[in-house]
């Protein structure tokens, strides 16, 4: 799992956060296992609020369903149309309770946003009346999962990095 956007533990480009357009990044991915049926993506950031003193895991994304026969995308709006990753591809919540990607926008000091991967050997069942949660398609992906890979970006709001540049404490 690759970006063109960033390396795996650099710093995301502001374009893919609430500080700038909040568009998904171009992922790409090669060598999907044998035997999948569907691939998972599920973005999330483990150092929330605050890294020195994480509490929560916030979710910013999640969809189910894409299609093995998918090497990637690049995202140049948003991802209203799902249908580029395969005809069952579904959007998820996010921690926001909104359907689709929400970009890093962290509250302070500098965060990891974790891009996972998963294959599948089957699709998932879930009710695309309802979208899933991530904790509903980590439990649908029990015993299904073929493989797995993770691209980690870093983001830091621009004031808090210039602060902490400077020399002055939150």
């Amino acid at each position: 799992l690759t970006s063109s956007a960033f390396l795996d533990g650099g710093m995301i480009p502001s374009d893919y956060t609430s500080q700038g357009e909040d568009i998904s990044p171009p992922l790409q991915w090669l060598n999907v296992p044998d035997g999948t049926e569907s691939l998972v993506l599920i973005m999330d950031d483990p150092d929330a609020p605050d890294p020195a003193k994480p509490k929560i895991t916030w979710v910013h994304w999640v969809v189910v369903n894409i299609s093995p026969s998918v090497a990637g995308f690049t995202i140049t709006e948003d991802l209203s149309d799902v249908g580029s990753l395969g005809d069952e591809a579904i959007e998820g919540k996010n921690s926001w309770k909104t359907v689709g990607y929400r970009g890093p926008s962290p509250p302070i000091g500098k965060h990891r946003y974790f891009f996972k991967l998963y294959a599948l050997d089957s699709f998932l069942d879930v009710d695309g009346n309802s979208p899933p949660t991530k904790k509903q398609v980590e439990s649908a992906m029990e015993g299904h999962v073929l493989g797995e890979a993770v691209l980690i970006g870093l983001y830091e709001k621009e004031e808090d990095l210039s602060r902490r540049l400077n020399g002055k404490r939150f």
